[in-house]
């Protein structure tokens, strides 16, 4: 019995050490939301159909899942308590196939996202200078102004609805739009959606190291909690 205490002692030793990485792990990801939420929350309402939907607000929501997930591996580790042992094993691994659900998703209908999105945001763009929308009139035009673009997939997008002009935040110069019919050689040429999401492929690397780190923690997570569950449960066993 002296050998099995050890191995319980060990794994959740082990366990409480994952769990707590885990936990620091929410705790970076919820910080990323609020550097997100701050600095380019702006951003987040140009999608007309979901105005509250943003990255920023993703990552908060993550983050603080993975903090009360990790705080329940912990609490179940230091208490040896199974209830708290099996309903740990049964959320972490719940998360971990939707994760996995969700990634295969992304990736089979990646193609089917990017034409949704711009259909999404050339319909946002009829809602520009409306007196409802005004975020998103301001987050358009911050986006066409720090990158240097104009319209989802060129200026055309924004002769909808009767409109012959472009934003000024499509012109190189604001004067250049005075001109009645702007056109390149005074606009931004290129098109948002491709800059944004070049931009977001540049700067998703560091995220996907982070995101496959939390998720090995998730698997030895998962596995170190049922072997606890096995070990106290051949203790409680044995002491009956």
């Amino acid at each position: 019995m002296g050998v099995s205490r050890g191995c319980l002692l060990c794994v959740k030793v082990k366990m409480f050490v994952f769990n707590l990485i885990f936990w620091l792990g929410g705790c970076g990801v919820l910080g990323v939301g609020v550097w997100l939420a701050v600095t380019q929350g702006r951003f987040a309402t140009l999608s007309f159909s979901f105005p509250s939907l943003s990255a920023a607000g993703l990552f908060m929501a993550t983050g603080a899942i993975i903090m009360v997930v990790g705080f329940l591996g912990c609490l179940g580790a230091v208490t040896e308590h199974r209830c708290l042992l099996l309903t740990f094993f049964l959320v972490l691994s719940t998360l971990f196939l939707l994760e996995l659900v969700g990634l295969l998703v992304f990736v089979t209908c990646r193609d089917k996202f990017d034409g949704y999105a711009q259909a999404n945001l050339k319909e946002g763009l009829k809602l520009y200078k409306t007196d409802d929308n005004l975020g998103l009139t301001h987050a358009w035009d911050l986006v066409q102004t720090e990158f240097r673009c104009c319209g989802v997939q060129n200026y055309t997008d924004w002769f909808v609805h009767n409109r012959t002009q472009v934003p000024e935040s499509c012109c190189m110069l604001p004067s250049s739009c005075q001109v009645e019919s702007a056109q390149p050689p005074y606009l931004w040429s290129e098109p948002c959606y491709g800059k944004v999401k070049n931009w977001l492929g540049q700067n998703i690397s560091a995220m996907g190291i982070f995101a496959a780190c939390i998720i090995v923690v998730q698997v030895l997570g998962i596995v170190f909690s049922m072997l606890m569950y096995c070990q106290v449960r051949r203790a409680e066993k044995y002491y009956d």
